[in-house]
């Protein structure tokens, strides 16, 4: 497992605090700083998650470890295997697919809910979101910009003003983190996404919920070309398409 001494800090600082004072929280800080590194790919699908170097890492016990592995297998992030500990979900290319293609969809629907109940303040707030995307782009680092694309997203999911919409495609997000980020290291889709982000926001802000949709549906739809190169990106990253199944 990859770790960085820059990120151990910034956990430390976060976590250690509330240890034996506050348990569940600690947990879900623990459940989160653990699914960021899944999606920033320090630890692939397939790799073993072993409690004890995580509560080494992070420096508390076993305990608050174990209950952020329950919290992240029942996101579907991580498999828990009896007596065998976790390990980062696998996926098989089909079942990839199937996960962007009701994505797409379900984004589709945020997208046109946000085209007709947004206000003319939240849609100037999104166009904020978009606009903060751009110095990652100038600087073409796809790791702040997936930051920043992510939040965007989440954007769109609140403007549709349907919770329940909202929380199933948040879990969704969760689930595709790590696969979402790798597409952004395809050469020139920082700039795409860029793009097609501000076509998104064009029709949003114009009320063209039909346009709106279309928009975003293809955008975050990865199929031929598209979803080659994401395959691609996941052999290179040591998590090759054979691995996957």
């Amino acid at each position: 497992m990859a770790y960085t001494a820059a990120m151990d800090v910034t956990d430390l600082n976060l976590i250690h605090p509330d240890a034996g004072s506050d348990a569940p929280r600690l947990a879900t800080l623990l459940a989160d700083r653990i699914g960021e590194r899944i999606a920033m790919g320090d630890y692939l699908p397939g790799s073993k998650l072993d409690e004890l170097e995580l509560a080494e890492q992070f420096g508390v016990s076993r305990t608050p470890v174990r209950e952020a592995l329950i919290q992240l297998g029942t996101a579907g992030v991580v498999t828990l295997r009896p007596r065998r500990g976790a390990v980062v979900t696998e996926v098989s290319p089909q079942r990839l697919m199937e996960m962007f293609d009701v994505m797409a969809e379900l984004e589709s629907m945020c997208a046109r809910l946000a085209a007709r109940r947004s206000s003319a303040e939240e849609r100037e707030a999104l166009r904020a979101q978009h606009d903060a995307c751009v110095e990652a782009v100038e600087s073409n680092d796809p790791d702040d910009y997936y930051l920043r694309n992510e939040r965007f997203h989440h954007a769109i999911y609140h403007l549709s003003h349907n919770d329940f919409l909202e929380e199933q495609a948040l879990a969704l997000s969760r689930r595709l983190r790590p696969y979402r980020r790798l597409q952004l290291r395809v050469r020139a889709r920082v700039t795409s996404s860029f793009a097609e982000h501000l076509d998104v926001v064009e029709a949003i802000c114009t009320g063209a919920e039909d346009l709106a949709a279309e928009r975003i549906r293809a955008h975050v739809t990865v199929q031929g070309a598209r979803f080659a190169d994401l395959l691609a990106s996941l052999a290179r990253a040591g998590q090759g398409p054979a691995a996957l199944g």
